[in-house]
């Protein structure tokens, strides 16, 4: 720990930016990792940051994830980050004096561009990466090699106007995040992280917040299947994508499917009326909605964060995640050339699933 977080008799100021629910829900099992912390009234030390994205699904889900860390005990301040053009700047600067004062940070996605600008205001020598799904591999890969930073679905492609005028911010976030003699860097995942670079600690997220909080659920006889945005994000053609979803279904005797905050009402729509399964948007992460339940014996995924973190949630349980890979010819044309080798590592090093064999479309 830094000298400034560290000193005797007293408890280091937190400052905690998640912009989605599944960064949340790993804020809270980082803040639960940290042990009981000191009487001195709720959210000692501990501030949470919301930075609310537009979409109403998500910004359902973070509201009742707010009151989750609310009745933690954590203090939680909502910020309409990007509510017109003139949000950030004042968004940015009712956080100025919080940043300077924060002696750790806490963040749940690097690549954000809204977060690596907030990490070169602050003078935290204590940084913590939490999961944001499967992105983090890709973060600890990319910083062990010294590369930019740049989510692995768009690696590969060229910089737009927009990315070489933020380059210098993006540069500057990357050597806050680099390790050095006074500065703590910590990546707290369930994901495997086999190429850390030397300095980061690695802590593993067991989700015992979630297993204590809630279930265990009640184990349904079907199957149930989890959505991805893969399609949205232009990796996967939608076609062959609801293709494979219906042959699933067809195969595992599915009944429901969770879908992904980002799929888009049109092709759910489709999906539904194509393969008969009842879509589900959960108002939780999915590793809550799993452990409350009813659940089914048999999760199906596609390569996502779910084969990582279901496991672990639902560890006593009865149920098992049996995950499909994406054949290369679901690819698209836009697809990053980095898609197929990522997807494929999501998968293989997944622990205590079981792998199914691949469905090939015409």
């Amino acid at each position: 720990m830094s000298p400034r977080a560290g000193k005797p008799g007293t408890t280091p100021h937190t400052l905690a930016f998640v912009e989605s629910p599944v960064q949340l829900l790993n804020v809270l099992e980082w803040a639960h990792s940290q042990g009981p912390r000191p009487q001195e009234g709720p959210g000692a030390g501990f501030t949470l940051v919301v930075l609310s994205p537009t979409d109403p699904m998500t910004r359902g889900q973070l509201r009742r994830m707010a009151e989750l860390a609310r009745h933690d005990g954590h203090e939680v301040r909502w910020e309409e980050a990007r509510g017109g053009p003139a949000a950030p700047f004042r968004t940015i600067g009712g956080l100025a004096r919080e940043l300077r004062l924060a002696d750790r940070i806490v963040m749940g996605d690097p690549f954000s561009r809204y977060v690596q600008l907030l990490l070169t205001i602050t003078h935290a020598d204590d940084l913590v990466v939490v999961d944001d799904g499967t992105a983090t591999m890709e973060f600890v890969g990319q910083l062990a090699r010294g590369e930019r930073l740049v989510r692995w679905h768009r690696k590969g492609g060229r910089p737009g106007p927009r990315d070489l005028l933020f380059a210098p911010v993006s540069a500057a976030a990357r050597r806050r995040l680099t390790p050095g003699p006074a500065r703590r860097v910590e990546v707290f995942s369930s994901m495997p992280m086999e190429d850390a670079p030397d300095g980061v600690s690695v802590t593993s997220n067991t989700f015992a917040w979630t297993r204590e909080r809630f279930g265990p659920p009640r184990v349904t006889k079907g199957a149930d299947m989890v959505g991805t945005s893969l399609v949205e994000t232009g990796v996967v053609d939608g076609d062959r994508y609801l293709h494979a979803v219906g042959v699933l279904a067809r195969t595992h005797g599915a009944a429901r499917y969770f879908a992904h905050r980002r799929e888009s009402a049109e092709k759910l729509h489709r999906l539904a009326v194509e393969t008969g399964l009842e879509v589900v948007r959960p108002d939780l992460p999915l590793e809550l909605i799993a452990r409350r339940g009813p659940i089914g014996r048999t999760v199906l995924s596609f390569p996502s964060t779910v084969v990582h973190t279901l496991p672990l949630a639902l560890a006593g349980t009865e149920v098992r995640v049996a995950v499909c890979d994406i054949d290369p010819a679901w690819l698209t044309r836009h697809a990053s050339p980095r898609a197929q080798g990522f997807l494929s590592g999501v998968t293989g090093t997944a622990r205590g699933v079981d792998h199914l064999a691949m469905i090939t479309t015409a």
